[in-house]
């Protein structure tokens, strides 16, 4: 069974890191940021790098509730879904399947058939085995998204943007350190956490 993260945002004001957390923490420390904040306060969803939209209004209490209603899944985890199913008598336990359509070619269903377990069981294994396979790869597309997102909304204008994002979506990472290492310290930080998982400010402490 997979364990899913809780979801994570950050808010900036103008170019420093403010807080950093789960989102009702984060709207929280907002709200008492704003009666003194000297920039602007934008904050970030740290699973795809978008700007989140708050409704800090009313009372501590209000607010973190109304966040219960309508804070969205996170994108970057894994999602299931569980289909009710209706009682069972004694027998053999439910696994939890949902039976779904699925179009192959003939010689397709041919080779599955042939398989120990049959065609299901067989169907299942390969998408677990794809799973594994690409899950690193998956998990490395969405990094790469998020950090994309973030820095097109706080460093678009900042020098060595667009050579940045090259070099982001190429996976060259001791570049991609290097362009946009005078970039603000929080932002070139935050940039980095997305886009890799770390804290490698220093181009030569990024892999590849």
């Amino acid at each position: 069974m997979s364990q899913h993260q809780p979801q994570t945002f950050t808010a900036f004001e103008g170019q420093r890191r403010l807080v950093s957390g789960p989102l009702h923490e984060v709207a929280l420390a907002v709200k008492r940021a704003e009666q003194r904040a000297s920039n602007g306060i934008a904050i970030f969803s740290d699973a795809t790098g978008l700007a989140v939209d708050l409704d800090l209004r009313g009372s501590d209490h209000e607010i973190v509730a109304r966040l219960q209603r309508t804070t969205p899944p996170n994108p970057a985890a894994p999602q299931e879904t569980a289909t009710p199913a209706p009682p069972r008598g004694r027998g053999r336990p439910k696994l939890g399947v949902v039976a779904r359509e699925v179009t192959l070619l003939p010689r397709h269903w041919e080779w599955l058939n042939a398989q120990p377990g049959g065609a299901s069981v067989s169907l299942r294994k390969l998408v677990e085995a794809a799973r594994r396979a690409n899950g690193d790869t998956d998990r490395g597309r969405v990094a790469r998204d998020a950090a994309y997102h973030f820095m097109s909304a706080m460093a678009g204008n900042l020098p060595g943007f667009e050579e940045a994002t090259r070099a982001l979506f190429a996976d060259e990472r001791r570049r991609f350190a290097s362009l946009i290492a005078a970039w603000p310290d929080d932002i070139r930080d935050h940039v980095v956490r997305l886009a890799f998982g770390g804290d490698p400010v220093d181009p030569a402490n990024v892999n590849r």
